[in-house]
């Protein structure tokens, strides 16, 4: 077989083995919502709430999910319609609603945890290297994708005031967690914390270059 005069350009084959996980993993998540009785939006509204234990607005849901008002809307009716979620009124404002997890939603998401699609199964093959260098390409393009303004701050440890980059000399752990007063290593950065609190926009881009750099 002859190597193509012309091949796509490396940015354009990269989009496409993108596209072709995207569709992969969507996939995967109609059949965990279908084996939920629920369809995939709905499926990701309670992904999004799990590490949320004190809930969130109907517009985080929207911003996050890359999803209109309307829908958001009407994901969380349904859901609240079969029991699996709540909408409290905001301590804070009375008139703002949270939407929040119900025991019923925790189960749900409990007897979730053991099922691994496809693209899970395609995961779990790759060495320990191969998973750490993947983490940390996923970190970056979902970084450049919040300064394009795709996304918004997303729970990482790049974007969290926590965070410390490269400040041990442990090879294995050289970052630092602040909240915790622990090293860790690359393979433990995180995508979605619970204990995230966002660093200001200088701090962010001054961690941020360290992190990359290292």
């Amino acid at each position: 077989m002859e190597t193509p005069k012309n091949p796509a350009s490396i940015d354009q084959r990269i989009e496409e083995g993108l596209a072709r996980l995207a569709a992969v993993i969507r996939a995967d998540d109609w059949n965990r919502a279908k084996a939920a009785g629920i369809n995939p939006t709905q499926q990701g509204v309670l992904d999004y709430l799990r590490g949320r234990p004190e809930g969130t607005g109907l517009t985080d849901i929207a911003v996050h999910l890359l999803i209109s008002q309307p829908t958001a809307t009407d994901s969380v009716a349904a859901l609240e319609r079969k029991g699996l979620v709540a909408r409290r009124a905001s301590d804070t404002d009375r008139r703002a609603v949270r939407v929040l997890l119900t025991e019923a939603g925790v189960a749900l998401l409990e007897g979730q945890r053991g099922e691994g699609g496809m693209a899970r199964i395609a995961v779990d093959r790759l060495d320990e290297a191969g998973k750490a260098e993947l983490l940390l390409t996923v970190v970056k393009l979902i970084k450049t994708l919040q300064d394009l303004g795709a996304v918004p701050v997303q729970r990482m440890c790049a974007t969290c005031r926590h965070f410390a980059p490269f400040v041990h000399p442990d090879g294995d752990k050289p970052h630092h967690c602040h909240y915790v007063d622990a090293a860790f290593g690359q393979r433990e950065i995180r995508i979605d914390c619970h204990e995230h609190e966002t660093a200001d926009p200088a701090s962010r881009a001054a961690t941020w270059e360290v992190f990359q750099r290292g």
